[in-house]
């Protein structure tokens, strides 16, 4: 920045006074006028306006008023203004204001004195400060608080000059003398922090002198010594045992801002099981005394942390941490459900779960918009706990099976996939399972739960009593047959009922109905919600047949699987039922439900007749019931249930493959330096300082203390902005940090002569921010300078940052000009791979409405070996299963997923073919949330796959 300011005020530029009415003004007498004026004026100063002519008219004006606001205002000029020329020196009309700041330093109005000192804090220029220091001193003595912690912020900034300690040589002596004798809190926090910044020894002499009485010490005081502790203890960590005890004592303040540093300098500081677990504690307490959400989240990342490096302790708080549930918000029980799920043991799970249930029937009870999304955030929890403890499944696994036909269909997909995987790894709960589920079978409203529900009671239906109550329940639930009729006259009616016309809805030839769509229909199937309930058979049918009504809407592939159930359960029924009439009744009523379904979908009463892939099932299905064969029979009773084991054991494969990923920890050299326990000197040493010098050893042991970066890496990063022949020669450092770029520019003068004015222009393109004007330096022949540049970053896009280095020398009055090279921000520094289910998966990719396509145009011929390298490229993870790319067919479709620093989303898919020539050809498909993601990617992958050779 050109020069330090303290003062940041709007000021709208359409209407600028203009400097001589805010002359007049200040020169008249009116006191309202004057306070205008100099407002207008420091705003005018903050612009980069100069207003020289005014300095002047205020010193005779506005200096001599008695006026509160005007002196104040007056401050705020005098701290904006210039008070040096080009060469640093003060200016000699500055003088003229030294007896004003002398007289208001002794005026007898406290807000002046203090105002005035306030300002002297912003002061660096020691000639104006230098014949003010006796009246500065003489107000640390003044009885009223408010002037004293002002005097005592002056002292502190005059001391931290440049030449501060040769103006005052004693200050540390005098503060910490004022500090012995104060008494309040606000004067005392700032003392105690003079002596922390100036000099430390003082002030750890001090706190140590007083450890007893630092409990009763105010919040602003106890924050100051815990910075005085993180300090001391960085630099020297062989006394920090003495401090943690300090910090121990803290805990139990009653500031909660206190006891949240406490708990953090705890965790930073050791590693003893007491002083994590004091920590832990404290968390969890401040997770439950707060009802501020963002304090919530901000808590429950430090037990994310936790929980990373001190699992085992954490392990005991999980009950405490799933309190935080009966906040209303979702981020917040995402959050802790997330910790939860990672901290489950053994020794917790039933209670774990037991609190999952409980809020899994509060969701019931309570009419909240975002109940649905709470409930299957549970159920996914549930799900996961019972994979992990299959013996929780038997207790959890009933009360689920209520939300079945829950409102929220992405809730109900979860508990039926969990009712799936739980009938097949529980062989136990296998009949309680298939008895509910055919039970509850009619409630269910959503045609892809549906689906899986058909698909479990066509593999887990085994006994005679389940393969005939399975088949009853389908029939209940698709009605009369058949679906629809058309009389000779050419009325359209439901065959369903056909006694109650006032209940159903026909359509007329001689008057037709519009459809939807804008045509005309002749023809009328059973109403969906006007139709009398039909007789019950099992269960409590309270209106017409789920199944009916979703194939009438056109669902034929949901027609196709009641189809494939209905032959499982038939062919079942052949081995289980030894009276053949009863068998060819059963596979008679089958044949007919499918002929039913496939003339419906040939005529014209639906708007879209049946696919051809739904028919061609159903056909097979019919095909299969006329003439069995033992190989078929095989195929569709043990086959499926085969494929659907192997699917579970390669997921269960892959988890635990990820969990061995994120158990390899980095170890330390074999000739590292180890300390053993029992060989310890263990005088004068607390409990506390034992466990925590024995966890120090433990971490050495295993390389868990962090090491700083390779230098190697570093070099990666270096980017040359000039070439080598240019007279000035930069390169930059690029660090990229979440929200901020930092640019650390190396600027070589390559020239005998010196460079002036120099100076590193920069602008960018994107979504970048520079935060800085740009400064000018002076640079002597063959010298270097480091210049910093900070950027800031709102979007994930790929960035360009471009400029030039300006300069003068002494023979060549223009200005030269070297441009530097573009410098790319890369969108692979702000994305890193992530998981997602596949139902989240597919609802992002439904509602983002940015999408960006790139053709395939490569030279790779394997397939799997593009989709590594686009993985590679993208810095993205495959959620698609290994399992589901192996073999050779020539076709390969994968999801990918990365989520940015920013939380956006990054989804990709890639579907290729291997053409007849050995090339790949196809598309992938980009898309997010924000048009800088879907660009910025799809340019990525353009470029990384051209230029790859085989």
């Amino acid at each position: 920045m050109e020069k330090s300011c303290s003062l940041l005020i709007h000021f709208d530029k359409g209407t600028p006074a203009l400097a001589n009415e805010i002359k007049e003004s200040l020169e008249g007498s009116d006191v309202v006028a004057k306070v205008e004026a100099m407002k207008k004026a420091v705003m005018l100063l903050l612009n980069g306006e100069t207003l020289p002519q005014l300095f002047i008219t205020i010193v005779r004006y506005v200096l001599p008023s008695e006026d509160h606001t005007i002196q104040k205002l007056l401050l705020l000029y005098l701290e904006i203004i210039d008070k040096t020329d080009s060469k640093g020196k003060v200016l000699p009309e500055m003088i003229l204001i030294c007896q004003n700041l002398r007289n208001n330093l002794q005026h007898p109005n406290e807000y002046i004195r203090g105002v005035t000192l306030r300002f002297l804090c912003r002061l660096n220029e020691t000639e104006i400060i230098e014949p003010l220091i006796p009246s500065i001193l003489s107000n640390l003595e003044h009885r009223h608080p408010f002037i004293r912690r002002n005097a005592i912020l002056a002292v502190m900034s005059i001391y931290k000059l440049p030449q501060g300690e040769q103006l005052l040589v004693d200050a540390p002596e005098m503060i910490e003398k004022a500090l012995s004798s104060e008494q309040d809190p606000s004067a005392k926090r700032n003392a105690f922090l003079m002596l922390f910044t100036c000099a430390q020894e003082r002030a750890i002499n001090y706190l140590l002198t007083h450890v007893d009485s630092i409990p009763e010490w105010g919040e602003l005081l106890q924050m100051v010594v815990l910075e005085l502790i993180r300090k001391v203890c960085r630099t020297n960590r062989g006394e920090k045992g003495k401090y943690i005890k300090i910090i121990i004592s803290l805990l139990n303040a009653p500031s909660n801002a206190v006891i949240y540093e406490c708990a953090g300098t705890l965790v930073s500081l050791s590693s003893a099981p007491t002083a994590i677990r004091a920590a832990a504690n404290t968390y969890c307490q401040l997770l439950q005394s707060q009802s501020d959400n963002n304090v919530k989240l901000i808590v429950l990342d430090r037990l994310n942390e936790l929980k990373t490096s001190h699992r085992e302790i954490m392990v005991d708080m999980i009950m405490d941490v799933l309190r935080a549930l009966a906040s209303p918000n979702l981020d917040i029980r995402r959050k802790t459900i997330d910790i939860a799920l990672e901290l489950i043991t053994p020794r917790n799970i039933d209670e774990v779960v037991q609190a999952l249930k409980k809020e899994v029937v509060k969701t019931q009870s309570t009419e909240l918009e975002k109940n649905g999304e709470y409930r299957q955030m549970l159920v996914q929890a549930i799900h996961s706990c019972a994979i992990k403890f299959p013996e929780v499944a038997s207790t959890v696994v009933h009360l689920l099976m209520d939300f079945l036909g829950d409102s929220n269909v992405a809730s109900a997909i979860d508990v039926v996939v969990f009712v799936r995987e739980i009938i097949e790894t529980n062989p136990k709960l296998r009949v309680a399972i298939i008895t509910r589920l055919l039970d509850t079978f009619y409630q269910i409203r959503a045609a892809r739960v549906c689906s899986c529900a058909l698909w479990i009671i066509g593999e887990y239906c085994l006994s005679l009593s389940e393969v005939e109550s399975g088949l009853a329940t389908i029939k209940q639930c698709l009605g009369d047959l058949p679906f629809f009729t058309v009389n000779e006259e050419g009325d359209g009616t439901d065959t369903s009922k056909p006694s109650q016309q006032v209940n159903s809805i026909t359509v007329s030839s001689r008057r037709p109905a519009i459809l939807a769509d804008g045509t005309y229909a002749t023809q009328s199937a059973a109403s969906e919600t006007a139709i009398s309930p039909p007789t019950l058979v099992q269960g409590s049918l309270a209106s017409p047949g789920n199944l009916r009504s979703l194939i009438l809407t056109g669902d034929f592939f949901l027609g196709a699987v009641v189809a494939c159930t209905l032959t499982k359960l038939i062919l079942r029924l052949e081995e289980v039922q030894p009276s053949k009439p009863e068998v060819n009744k059963a596979s008679s009523q089958a044949l007919l439900i499918m002929v039913s379904m496939l003339q419906l979908g040939q005529s014209s009463f639906l708007p879209h007749p049946i696919d051809n892939d739904s028919y061609d099932r159903i056909v097979l299905c019919i095909r299969l019931l006329c003439n069995t064969g033992d190989e078929i029979r095989k195929i569709w009773l043990q086959s499926c249930r085969d494929s659907f084991v192997k699917m579970l054991a390669d997921k269960q494969f892959r988890e635990s493959e990820e969990i061995k990923a994120k158990a390899q920890i980095s170890h330390a050299q074999p000739d590292d330096l180890i300390d053993f326990y029992h060989l310890k000197s263990r005088k004068g040493m607390s409990q506390l300082e034992l466990e925590d010098e024995v966890q120090d050893d433990l971490k050495r042991a295993t390389g868990e203390f962090t090491k700083d970066g390779d230098d190697a890496n570093k070099l990666n990063r270096i980017l040359q902005l000039t070439g080598f022949s240019d007279p000035v020669y930069a390169e930059a450092f690029v660090t990229v940090h979440h929200y901020d770029i930092v640019l650390d520019v190396t600027v070589i003068n390559r020239t005998k002569e010196t460079l002036q004015n120099l100076c590193l222009e920069l602008a960018t393109m994107g979504d970048l921010k520079l935060v800085e004007r740009p400064q000018n330096y002076t640079l002597a022949p063959e010298s270097s300078k480091q210049i910093r540049a900070n950027i800031k970053v709102s979007s994930t896009e790929t960035g360009v940052i471009f400029g030039n280095i300006v300069y003068e020398t002494s023979n060549v009055m223009e200005r030269t000009v070297v441009v530097l090279n573009d410098i790319h921000i890369d969108i692979m520094d702000y994305i890193s791979p992530a998981t997602c289910a596949d139902v989240a998966f597919r609802t992002m990719w439904a509602e983002f409405e940015w999408e960006n396509k790139v053709a395939v145009n490569t030279v790779i011929q394997d397939e799997k070996e593009f989709l590594n390298h686009i993985i590679k490229s993208t810095n993205m993870k495959c959620l698609t299963a290994p399992s589901a790319l192996d073999g050779d067919c020539g076709f390969l479709a994968a999801n990918l997923y990365a989520k940015s620093v920013f939380g956006e989303d990054a989804l990709v898919n890639v579907s290729i073919e291997k053409q007849i020539d050995g090339k790949l050809s196809g598309y992938i498909r980009i898309r997010s949330k924000t048009q800088g993601i879907a660009l910025s990617l799809g340019d990525k992958i353009t470029l990384k796959q051209k230029g790859v050779a085989v």
